[in-house]
């Protein structure tokens, strides 16, 4: 755990479950629309897919000039 604190490990823990049951309902969707046993889908395989995804959307930006320097909060 990142966290030194308990309320900040309880917090993570947290974080990780939610991560998992969002992962696990993707998975079931998935299985659903191919018609496939959920079972035999991959957890780790679907972990690398969707941080693959995420990381490459994170190279984006929205932005039309793409980030500026930042002045603060608004």
């Amino acid at each position: 755990m990142r966290s030194q604190h308990p309320g900040g490990v309880e917090q993570e823990i947290f974080a990780f479950l939610l991560v998992h049951h969002a992962l696990r309902d993707l998975m079931h969707q998935a299985a659903r629309q191919s018609d496939q046993d959920p079972d035999w889908i991959s957890f780790t395989r679907t972990l690398r897919i969707i941080r693959r995804h995420v990381t490459d959307q994170a190279a984006f930006s929205p932005l039309p000039n793409g980030p500026g320097p930042s002045h603060g909060p608004v």
